[in-house]
Protein backbone atom coordinates (compact mmCIF):
# COMPACT_ATOMS: atom_id res chain seq x y z
CA UNK A 1 0.00 0.00 0.00
CA UNK A 2 1.62 3.01 -1.19
CA UNK A 3 1.91 5.73 1.80
CA UNK A 4 0.70 9.30 2.23
CA UNK A 5 3.39 11.82 1.15
CA UNK A 6 3.63 14.12 4.54
CA UNK A 7 4.21 18.15 3.92
CA UNK A 8 8.25 19.12 4.48
CA UNK A 9 9.21 22.49 5.78
CA UNK A 10 8.57 23.65 2.40
CA UNK A 11 4.99 23.26 2.39
CA UNK A 12 4.93 24.99 5.40
CA UNK A 13 6.17 28.05 4.80
CA UNK A 14 4.80 28.04 1.67
CA UNK A 15 1.38 27.92 3.64
CA UNK A 16 2.82 30.69 5.92
CA UNK A 17 2.95 32.99 2.27
CA UNK A 18 -0.73 31.66 1.80
CA UNK A 19 -1.72 33.58 4.70
CA UNK A 20 -0.83 36.84 3.56
CA UNK A 21 -3.65 37.13 0.69
CA UNK A 22 -5.94 35.43 3.01
CA UNK A 23 -5.75 37.75 6.10
CA UNK A 24 -5.76 41.07 4.07
CA UNK A 25 -8.74 39.54 1.74
CA UNK A 26 -11.04 38.71 4.74
CA UNK A 27 -9.79 42.40 6.69
CA UNK A 28 -11.31 44.21 3.40
CA UNK A 29 -14.47 42.65 4.06
CA UNK A 30 -14.89 44.98 7.61
CA UNK A 31 -11.79 47.48 7.12
CA UNK A 32 -14.03 50.57 6.06
CA UNK A 33 -16.30 50.75 8.80
CA UNK A 34 -14.62 53.67 10.60
CA UNK A 35 -13.59 54.89 7.28
CA UNK A 36 -17.39 56.12 6.02
CA UNK A 37 -17.36 59.75 7.33
CA UNK A 38 -13.64 60.70 6.32
CA UNK A 39 -14.64 59.56 2.68
CA UNK A 40 -17.91 60.75 2.90
CA UNK A 41 -16.39 64.68 3.49
CA UNK A 42 -13.82 64.33 0.74
CA UNK A 43 -15.45 62.74 -1.92
CA UNK A 44 -18.96 63.41 -0.96
CA UNK A 45 -20.79 60.28 -2.46
CA UNK A 46 -24.57 59.86 -2.56
CA UNK A 47 -26.65 57.76 -1.00
CA UNK A 48 -26.69 55.47 -3.34
CA UNK A 49 -23.18 55.69 -3.88
CA UNK A 50 -21.95 55.20 -0.10
CA UNK A 51 -24.10 51.65 0.08
CA UNK A 52 -21.90 50.57 -3.01
CA UNK A 53 -18.73 51.98 -1.98
CA UNK A 54 -19.79 48.92 1.07
CA UNK A 55 -21.56 46.44 -0.96
CA UNK A 56 -20.19 45.87 -4.40
CA UNK A 57 -16.56 44.36 -3.16
CA UNK A 58 -18.70 41.10 -1.09
CA UNK A 59 -21.11 41.29 -4.52
CA UNK A 60 -18.03 40.69 -6.82
CA UNK A 61 -16.34 38.63 -4.77
CA UNK A 62 -19.32 36.18 -3.81
CA UNK A 63 -20.66 36.34 -7.88
CA UNK A 64 -17.44 35.19 -9.22
CA UNK A 65 -15.87 32.67 -6.54
CA UNK A 66 -17.35 29.55 -8.47
CA UNK A 67 -16.18 31.01 -11.69
CA UNK A 68 -12.14 31.56 -10.25
CA UNK A 69 -12.22 28.10 -8.72
CA UNK A 70 -12.52 26.30 -11.55
CA UNK A 71 -10.36 28.53 -13.68
CA UNK A 72 -7.54 27.85 -11.20
CA UNK A 73 -8.17 24.07 -11.56
CA UNK A 74 -7.74 24.52 -15.72
CA UNK A 75 -4.76 27.23 -15.29
CA UNK A 76 -3.56 26.32 -12.06
CA UNK A 77 -4.05 27.58 -8.58
CA UNK A 78 -0.96 29.17 -7.92
CA UNK A 79 -1.14 31.08 -11.46
CA UNK A 80 -4.37 32.39 -10.60
CA UNK A 81 -2.99 33.51 -7.22
CA UNK A 82 -0.01 35.24 -8.47
CA UNK A 83 -2.60 36.91 -11.45
CA UNK A 84 -5.16 37.89 -8.29
CA UNK A 85 -2.40 39.49 -6.27
CA UNK A 86 -1.63 41.98 -8.96
CA UNK A 87 -5.23 42.93 -9.62
CA UNK A 88 -5.42 43.30 -5.78
CA UNK A 89 -2.62 45.33 -5.65
CA UNK A 90 -3.12 47.65 -8.45
CA UNK A 91 -7.03 47.91 -7.29
CA UNK A 92 -5.58 49.05 -3.42
CA UNK A 93 -3.53 51.47 -5.02
CA UNK A 94 -6.02 53.02 -7.12
CA UNK A 95 -8.47 52.99 -3.81
CA UNK A 96 -6.26 54.89 -1.47
CA UNK A 97 -6.15 57.72 -4.59
CA UNK A 98 -9.37 57.63 -5.66
CA UNK A 99 -11.07 61.41 -6.81
CA UNK A 100 -14.30 60.36 -6.55
CA UNK A 101 -17.21 58.42 -5.62
CA UNK A 102 -17.01 56.33 -8.59
CA UNK A 103 -13.82 55.81 -9.02
CA UNK A 104 -13.72 53.93 -5.57
CA UNK A 105 -16.49 52.03 -6.34
CA UNK A 106 -14.40 50.35 -9.28
CA UNK A 107 -11.40 50.05 -7.38
CA UNK A 108 -13.64 48.22 -4.99
CA UNK A 109 -15.07 46.33 -7.67
CA UNK A 110 -11.63 45.13 -9.45
CA UNK A 111 -10.66 44.29 -5.35
CA UNK A 112 -13.44 42.25 -5.55
CA UNK A 113 -12.29 40.44 -8.60
CA UNK A 114 -8.83 39.77 -6.71
CA UNK A 115 -10.76 38.63 -3.83
CA UNK A 116 -12.58 35.94 -5.79
CA UNK A 117 -9.15 34.70 -7.25
CA UNK A 118 -7.42 34.54 -3.61
CA UNK A 119 -9.26 33.16 -1.62
CA UNK A 120 -10.32 29.47 -3.32
CA UNK A 121 -6.95 29.68 -4.34
CA UNK A 122 -5.43 29.91 -1.05
CA UNK A 123 -7.66 26.97 0.05
CA UNK A 124 -7.58 24.56 -2.62
CA UNK A 125 -3.47 24.93 -2.59
CA UNK A 126 -4.03 23.36 0.78
CA UNK A 127 -5.46 20.65 0.01
CA UNK A 128 -2.47 19.79 -2.89
CA UNK A 129 0.07 20.95 -0.46
CA UNK A 130 -0.77 18.53 2.71
CA UNK A 131 -2.14 15.30 1.52
CA UNK A 132 -1.68 14.07 5.35
CA UNK A 133 -5.24 14.00 7.19
CA UNK A 134 -3.42 15.09 10.42
CA UNK A 135 -1.49 18.04 8.48
CA UNK A 136 -4.16 19.10 6.25
CA UNK A 137 -6.65 19.67 9.64
CA UNK A 138 -4.10 21.76 11.32
CA UNK A 139 -3.82 23.87 8.18
CA UNK A 140 -7.01 24.47 7.70
CA UNK A 141 -7.80 24.90 11.28
CA UNK A 142 -5.05 27.62 10.81
CA UNK A 143 -6.83 29.03 7.53
CA UNK A 144 -9.97 28.92 9.53
CA UNK A 145 -8.30 31.47 12.29
CA UNK A 146 -6.98 33.98 10.10
CA UNK A 147 -9.88 34.06 8.34
CA UNK A 148 -12.53 34.91 10.86
CA UNK A 149 -9.31 36.73 12.57
CA UNK A 150 -8.62 39.47 10.04
CA UNK A 151 -12.78 40.10 9.93
CA UNK A 152 -12.47 40.70 13.18
CA UNK A 153 -9.38 42.90 13.28
CA UNK A 154 -10.05 45.16 10.28
CA UNK A 155 -12.20 47.63 12.10
CA UNK A 156 -9.79 47.77 14.62
CA UNK A 157 -6.37 48.15 12.14
CA UNK A 158 -8.98 50.99 10.38
CA UNK A 159 -9.37 52.75 13.20
CA UNK A 160 -5.29 53.04 14.65
CA UNK A 161 -5.05 54.38 10.69
CA UNK A 162 -7.82 56.87 10.38
CA UNK A 163 -6.33 58.15 13.63
CA UNK A 164 -2.42 58.60 12.45
CA UNK A 165 -3.28 59.33 8.37
CA UNK A 166 -5.89 59.71 5.85
CA UNK A 167 -8.31 57.85 4.73
CA UNK A 168 -6.58 55.85 2.19
CA UNK A 169 -3.95 54.37 3.74
CA UNK A 170 -6.43 51.91 4.87
CA UNK A 171 -5.87 50.53 1.56
CA UNK A 172 -2.03 50.97 1.29
CA UNK A 173 -1.79 48.16 3.80
CA UNK A 174 -2.41 45.34 1.42
CA UNK A 175 0.65 46.33 -0.90
CA UNK A 176 3.52 44.92 0.67
CA UNK A 177 1.96 42.11 1.63
CA UNK A 178 0.97 41.79 -1.83
CA UNK A 179 4.54 42.52 -3.00
CA UNK A 180 5.39 39.59 -1.04
CA UNK A 181 3.32 37.08 -2.35
CA UNK A 182 4.08 37.66 -5.60
CA UNK A 183 7.87 37.48 -4.92
CA UNK A 184 7.66 34.19 -2.45
CA UNK A 185 4.89 32.30 -4.34
CA UNK A 186 6.60 31.68 -7.39
CA UNK A 187 9.21 29.51 -4.76
CA UNK A 188 7.68 28.23 -1.92
CA UNK A 189 4.53 27.44 -3.35
CA UNK A 190 3.75 24.57 -5.83
CA UNK A 191 1.58 24.68 -8.45
CA UNK A 192 -1.49 22.12 -9.12
CA UNK A 193 -4.15 22.28 -11.84
CA UNK A 194 -6.39 19.64 -13.41
CA UNK A 195 -5.10 18.46 -16.36
CA UNK A 196 -8.49 16.57 -17.42
CA UNK A 197 -10.81 19.84 -16.88
CA UNK A 198 -11.10 20.58 -20.23
CA UNK A 199 -11.84 23.84 -21.98
CA UNK A 200 -13.18 26.64 -19.46
CA UNK A 201 -17.31 27.52 -19.95
CA UNK A 202 -17.88 30.98 -20.49
CA UNK A 203 -21.87 30.53 -20.39
CA UNK A 204 -21.69 28.81 -16.87
CA UNK A 205 -19.51 31.25 -15.36
CA UNK A 206 -21.68 33.50 -16.93
CA UNK A 207 -25.05 31.43 -15.31
CA UNK A 208 -22.77 30.83 -11.92
CA UNK A 209 -22.48 35.18 -11.43
CA UNK A 210 -26.26 35.67 -12.65
CA UNK A 211 -27.65 33.11 -10.19
CA UNK A 212 -25.25 33.68 -7.22
CA UNK A 213 -25.66 37.42 -7.22
CA UNK A 214 -29.59 38.45 -7.61
CA UNK A 215 -29.99 36.42 -4.80
CA UNK A 216 -27.21 37.81 -2.24
CA UNK A 217 -27.90 41.07 -3.54
CA UNK A 218 -31.76 40.71 -2.47
CA UNK A 219 -31.38 39.00 0.62
CA UNK A 220 -29.28 41.88 1.74
CA UNK A 221 -31.58 44.25 0.60
CA UNK A 222 -34.46 42.47 2.85
CA UNK A 223 -32.33 42.93 5.40
CA UNK A 224 -31.33 46.49 5.61
CA UNK A 225 -34.90 47.81 4.27
CA UNK A 226 -37.64 44.93 5.18
CA UNK A 227 -39.93 43.57 2.56
CA UNK A 228 -39.88 45.17 -1.26
CA UNK A 229 -41.03 43.75 -4.53
CA UNK A 230 -37.79 44.22 -6.46
CA UNK A 231 -35.35 42.34 -3.78
CA UNK A 232 -37.68 39.79 -3.67
CA UNK A 233 -37.98 39.50 -7.55
CA UNK A 234 -34.50 39.37 -7.61
CA UNK A 235 -33.83 36.28 -5.44
CA UNK A 236 -36.28 34.86 -7.74
CA UNK A 237 -34.48 35.59 -10.55
CA UNK A 238 -31.50 34.22 -9.29
CA UNK A 239 -32.97 30.89 -8.63
CA UNK A 240 -34.32 30.39 -11.63
CA UNK A 241 -30.97 31.34 -12.99
CA UNK A 242 -29.57 28.41 -10.50
CA UNK A 243 -31.85 25.99 -11.88
CA UNK A 244 -30.50 26.73 -15.96
CA UNK A 245 -27.01 26.42 -14.67
CA UNK A 246 -27.78 23.29 -13.02
CA UNK A 247 -29.28 21.55 -16.24
CA UNK A 248 -26.32 22.95 -18.01
CA UNK A 249 -24.00 21.19 -15.79
CA UNK A 250 -26.05 18.11 -16.13
CA UNK A 251 -25.17 18.22 -20.21
CA UNK A 252 -21.88 20.04 -20.91
CA UNK A 253 -18.87 17.82 -21.08
CA UNK A 254 -16.47 20.02 -18.55
CA UNK A 255 -18.90 21.34 -15.74
CA UNK A 256 -17.40 23.96 -13.73
CA UNK A 257 -19.22 21.97 -10.42
CA UNK A 258 -19.56 18.26 -10.44
CA UNK A 259 -22.53 17.69 -9.83
CA UNK A 260 -21.82 13.89 -8.43
CA UNK A 261 -19.31 15.51 -6.25
CA UNK A 262 -22.18 17.58 -4.04
CA UNK A 263 -24.32 14.57 -3.72
CA UNK A 264 -21.45 13.02 -1.53
CA UNK A 265 -22.68 13.17 2.12
CA UNK A 266 -19.15 14.38 3.02
CA UNK A 267 -19.53 17.78 0.38
CA UNK A 268 -23.24 18.12 0.11
CA UNK A 269 -24.21 18.09 3.50
CA UNK A 270 -21.08 19.49 4.79
CA UNK A 271 -22.10 22.75 3.04
CA UNK A 272 -25.29 22.72 4.14
CA UNK A 273 -24.28 22.93 7.54
CA UNK A 274 -21.34 25.64 6.94
CA UNK A 275 -24.33 27.73 5.41
CA UNK A 276 -25.81 27.26 8.76
CA UNK A 277 -23.35 28.27 11.18
CA UNK A 278 -22.22 31.61 8.98
CA UNK A 279 -25.79 32.01 8.84
CA UNK A 280 -25.56 32.39 13.16
CA UNK A 281 -22.07 33.82 13.02
CA UNK A 282 -23.17 36.93 10.84
CA UNK A 283 -26.16 37.32 11.49
CA UNK A 284 -26.27 38.08 15.03
CA UNK A 285 -22.74 39.98 15.01
CA UNK A 286 -24.74 43.41 13.72
CA UNK A 287 -26.55 42.78 17.66
CA UNK A 288 -23.43 42.91 18.94
CA UNK A 289 -21.97 45.76 17.35
CA UNK A 290 -25.13 47.80 18.01
CA UNK A 291 -25.23 46.91 21.84
CA UNK A 292 -21.63 48.06 22.16
CA UNK A 293 -22.23 51.44 19.92
CA UNK A 294 -25.94 52.28 20.73
CA UNK A 295 -26.49 50.65 24.01
CA UNK A 296 -23.35 51.07 25.96
CA UNK A 297 -22.02 54.12 24.27
CA UNK A 298 -19.07 53.23 22.68
CA UNK A 299 -17.25 55.01 20.35
CA UNK A 300 -16.54 52.51 16.77
CA UNK A 301 -12.87 52.08 17.94
CA UNK A 302 -13.68 51.17 21.56
CA UNK A 303 -16.35 49.17 20.37
CA UNK A 304 -14.33 47.16 17.81
CA UNK A 305 -11.64 46.48 20.36
CA UNK A 306 -13.74 45.48 22.93
CA UNK A 307 -15.51 42.75 19.93
CA UNK A 308 -11.92 41.58 19.11
CA UNK A 309 -12.46 39.66 23.31
CA UNK A 310 -14.35 36.48 21.72
CA UNK A 311 -11.70 36.22 18.49
CA UNK A 312 -8.72 36.14 21.55
CA UNK A 313 -10.40 33.64 23.15
CA UNK A 314 -11.65 31.67 20.67
CA UNK A 315 -8.36 31.44 18.61
CA UNK A 316 -6.81 27.89 19.69
CA UNK A 317 -10.41 26.45 19.20
CA UNK A 318 -9.92 25.49 15.80
CA UNK A 319 -6.46 23.23 16.17
CA UNK A 320 -8.05 21.63 18.99
CA UNK A 321 -10.88 20.44 17.29
CA UNK A 322 -9.09 19.35 14.48
CA UNK A 323 -6.77 17.29 16.89
CA UNK A 324 -9.78 16.16 18.46
CA UNK A 325 -11.08 15.14 14.66
CA UNK A 326 -8.62 12.72 14.43
CA UNK A 327 -9.70 10.36 17.71
CA UNK A 328 -13.68 11.09 17.27
CA UNK A 329 -15.95 10.86 14.45
CA UNK A 330 -16.04 14.52 13.02
CA UNK A 331 -20.18 14.57 12.97
CA UNK A 332 -20.25 14.34 16.82
CA UNK A 333 -17.35 17.15 17.14
CA UNK A 334 -19.30 19.26 14.64
CA UNK A 335 -22.67 18.36 16.41
CA UNK A 336 -21.36 19.18 19.64
CA UNK A 337 -20.13 22.80 18.34
CA UNK A 338 -23.34 23.46 16.99
CA UNK A 339 -24.47 22.48 21.20
CA UNK A 340 -21.91 25.09 22.40
CA UNK A 341 -22.93 27.74 19.60
CA UNK A 342 -26.40 26.62 21.07
CA UNK A 343 -25.13 27.56 24.64
CA UNK A 344 -23.81 31.10 24.06
CA UNK A 345 -27.45 31.97 22.64
CA UNK A 346 -28.88 31.28 25.82
CA UNK A 347 -26.61 33.24 27.34
CA UNK A 348 -27.13 36.19 25.32
CA UNK A 349 -31.10 35.93 25.79
CA UNK A 350 -30.11 37.14 29.53
CA UNK A 351 -28.29 40.15 28.20
CA UNK A 352 -29.78 42.90 30.87
CA UNK A 353 -31.26 46.18 29.16
CA UNK A 354 -29.09 48.28 31.46
CA UNK A 355 -25.68 47.01 30.93
CA UNK A 356 -24.86 43.50 30.11
CA UNK A 357 -21.05 43.96 28.79
CA UNK A 358 -19.74 40.57 30.35
CA UNK A 359 -23.16 38.50 30.00
CA UNK A 360 -22.92 39.85 25.38
CA UNK A 361 -19.21 38.98 25.92
CA UNK A 362 -19.60 35.63 27.25
CA UNK A 363 -22.76 34.76 25.39
CA UNK A 364 -20.45 35.70 21.86
CA UNK A 365 -17.57 33.87 22.79
CA UNK A 366 -19.18 30.69 24.19
CA UNK A 367 -21.17 31.12 20.14
CA UNK A 368 -17.65 32.33 18.71
CA UNK A 369 -16.40 28.97 19.83
CA UNK A 370 -18.96 26.85 19.13
CA UNK A 371 -19.46 27.75 15.67
CA UNK A 372 -15.44 27.94 14.47
CA UNK A 373 -14.95 24.74 15.79
CA UNK A 374 -18.15 23.74 13.29
CA UNK A 375 -16.29 25.59 10.26
CA UNK A 376 -13.00 24.59 10.40
CA UNK A 377 -14.23 20.39 10.59
CA UNK A 378 -17.07 21.28 7.73
CA UNK A 379 -14.10 22.80 5.78
CA UNK A 380 -11.58 19.99 6.52
CA UNK A 381 -14.52 17.68 5.44
CA UNK A 382 -15.07 19.21 2.24
CA UNK A 383 -11.64 19.20 1.16
CA UNK A 384 -10.92 15.82 2.01
CA UNK A 385 -13.91 14.14 0.51
CA UNK A 386 -13.40 16.44 -2.69
CA UNK A 387 -10.61 14.82 -4.75
CA UNK A 388 -7.05 16.66 -5.24
CA UNK A 389 -8.23 18.07 -9.04
CA UNK A 390 -11.26 19.40 -7.80
CA UNK A 391 -9.49 21.08 -5.01
CA UNK A 392 -10.61 24.91 -6.30
CA UNK A 393 -14.53 24.48 -7.31
CA UNK A 394 -14.85 22.37 -4.13
CA UNK A 395 -13.17 25.72 -2.01
CA UNK A 396 -15.48 28.10 -4.32
CA UNK A 397 -18.63 26.40 -3.10
CA UNK A 398 -17.60 25.97 0.45
CA UNK A 399 -16.81 30.05 0.48
CA UNK A 400 -20.19 30.35 -2.02
CA UNK A 401 -21.59 28.89 0.79
CA UNK A 402 -20.59 31.08 3.87
CA UNK A 403 -21.75 34.24 1.62
CA UNK A 404 -25.38 33.10 1.20
CA UNK A 405 -25.42 31.92 5.14
CA UNK A 406 -24.30 35.49 6.19
CA UNK A 407 -26.70 36.99 3.92
CA UNK A 408 -29.50 34.74 5.02
CA UNK A 409 -28.33 35.42 8.59
CA UNK A 410 -28.63 39.06 8.57
CA UNK A 411 -31.81 39.12 6.54
CA UNK A 412 -33.40 36.65 9.23
CA UNK A 413 -31.77 37.31 12.51
CA UNK A 414 -32.12 40.71 11.17
CA UNK A 415 -36.05 40.70 10.90
CA UNK A 416 -36.89 38.96 13.91
CA UNK A 417 -35.07 41.49 15.73
CA UNK A 418 -36.79 44.35 13.95
CA UNK A 419 -39.97 42.97 14.31
CA UNK A 420 -39.75 42.96 17.83
CA UNK A 421 -38.38 46.28 17.95
CA UNK A 422 -40.91 47.92 15.96
CA UNK A 423 -43.75 46.01 18.12
CA UNK A 424 -42.23 46.72 21.90
CA UNK A 425 -41.36 50.38 21.59
CA UNK A 426 -44.65 51.80 20.28
CA UNK A 427 -45.52 50.39 24.30
CA UNK A 428 -42.67 52.04 26.00
CA UNK A 429 -42.99 55.95 24.30
CA UNK A 430 -44.13 58.39 25.97
CA UNK A 431 -47.16 60.50 24.74
CA UNK A 432 -47.05 63.94 22.98
CA UNK A 433 -43.95 62.87 20.66
CA UNK A 434 -44.15 64.88 17.23
CA UNK A 435 -45.29 62.73 14.27
CA UNK A 436 -42.08 63.08 12.47
CA UNK A 437 -40.01 61.89 15.67
CA UNK A 438 -42.29 59.17 17.17
CA UNK A 439 -42.29 57.77 13.51
CA UNK A 440 -38.59 57.54 13.24
CA UNK A 441 -38.36 56.33 17.18
CA UNK A 442 -40.28 53.30 16.08
CA UNK A 443 -38.66 52.48 12.94
CA UNK A 444 -34.78 51.50 14.13
CA UNK A 445 -32.95 52.20 18.06
CA UNK A 446 -30.73 54.18 15.63
CA UNK A 447 -33.88 56.72 14.85
CA UNK A 448 -34.85 56.50 18.58
CA UNK A 449 -30.92 57.86 19.69
CA UNK A 450 -30.93 60.57 17.10
CA UNK A 451 -34.80 61.81 18.49
CA UNK A 452 -33.73 61.49 22.02
CA UNK A 453 -31.06 63.65 21.25
CA UNK A 454 -32.96 66.64 20.60
CA UNK A 455 -35.25 65.93 23.18
CA UNK A 456 -35.61 67.88 26.65
CA UNK A 457 -33.76 65.89 29.46
CA UNK A 458 -36.87 64.16 30.86
CA UNK A 459 -38.71 62.80 27.62
CA UNK A 460 -35.15 61.77 26.03
CA UNK A 461 -34.73 59.20 28.42
CA UNK A 462 -38.20 57.91 28.42
CA UNK A 463 -37.49 57.51 24.86
CA UNK A 464 -34.08 56.32 25.10
CA UNK A 465 -34.99 53.69 27.56
CA UNK A 466 -38.23 52.55 25.71
CA UNK A 467 -36.06 52.35 22.73
CA UNK A 468 -33.07 50.13 24.78
CA UNK A 469 -35.86 47.85 26.00
CA UNK A 470 -37.61 47.17 22.40
CA UNK A 471 -33.35 46.57 21.31
CA UNK A 472 -32.58 43.85 23.72
CA UNK A 473 -36.13 42.29 23.67
CA UNK A 474 -35.30 41.91 19.82
CA UNK A 475 -31.74 40.38 20.73
CA UNK A 476 -33.08 38.09 22.92
CA UNK A 477 -35.65 36.66 20.06
CA UNK A 478 -33.27 36.59 17.68
CA UNK A 479 -30.61 34.60 20.09
CA UNK A 480 -33.00 32.44 21.26
CA UNK A 481 -33.93 31.61 17.44
CA UNK A 482 -30.62 31.00 16.08
CA UNK A 483 -30.16 29.35 19.49
CA UNK A 484 -32.80 27.03 18.54
CA UNK A 485 -31.06 26.58 14.81
CA UNK A 486 -27.95 25.33 16.67
CA UNK A 487 -29.88 22.67 18.43
CA UNK A 488 -31.57 21.53 15.10
CA UNK A 489 -28.36 21.59 13.10
CA UNK A 490 -26.33 19.58 15.76
CA UNK A 491 -28.79 16.68 15.55
CA UNK A 492 -29.15 16.71 11.71
CA UNK A 493 -25.55 17.12 11.73
CA UNK A 494 -25.38 13.87 13.43
CA UNK A 495 -27.98 11.85 11.87
CA UNK A 496 -26.67 12.90 8.20
CA UNK A 497 -22.56 12.99 8.75
CA UNK A 498 -22.17 9.88 11.65
CA UNK A 499 -19.37 7.37 9.65
CA UNK A 500 -18.57 9.54 6.61
CA UNK A 501 -14.79 10.41 6.45
CA UNK A 502 -12.43 12.45 4.45
CA UNK A 503 -10.55 9.89 1.76
CA UNK A 504 -7.47 10.74 0.34
CA UNK A 505 -7.07 10.08 -3.41
CA UNK A 506 -4.20 11.46 -5.07
CA UNK A 507 -5.44 11.50 -8.78
CA UNK A 508 -3.81 14.71 -9.67
CA UNK A 509 0.07 15.73 -8.95
CA UNK A 510 2.18 18.94 -9.83
CA UNK A 511 2.46 19.76 -12.72
CA UNK A 512 6.23 19.40 -13.87
CA UNK A 513 5.79 22.31 -15.98
CA UNK A 514 4.71 24.91 -13.65
CA UNK A 515 6.36 23.35 -10.65
CA UNK A 516 9.60 25.11 -9.52
CA UNK A 517 12.13 22.76 -8.53
CA UNK A 518 13.10 22.29 -4.88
Amino acid sequence: MTSIPRAGRREWIGFGVLMLPLLLVSMDVSVLYFAVPFISAELRPTGTEQLWIFDIYGFVLAGLLITMGALGDRIGRRRLLLCGAVAFGAASLLAAYADSAGTLIAARAVLGVGGATLMPSTLALIRNMFHDEKQRGTAIAIWTATLTGGIAIGPVLSGILLEHFWWGSIFLINLPAMVLLLLLAPVLVPEFRNPAAGRFDVLSSVLSLAALLPVIYGVKELAREGWAGGPALSIVVGLLVAVVFVRRQRRVAYPMVDLALLRRRAVGGALGINLVAMFAMVGFAIFTTQHLQSVLGFSPLRAALWSLVPSVVVGGIAPVAAALARRIDRAYLIGAGFVLAAAGFVVLTRVPVDDGLVTLLVGATVYAAGLVAVMSLVTELVLGAAPPERAGVASALTESSSELGGALGMAVLGSVGNAVYRREVVDGLPGGLPADAGAAARETLAGALSVAADLPGGVAAAVRHAAVAAFTDGLHLAAATAGVLMLLAGILTVATLRGTRTTETPTSTPDPELTPTP
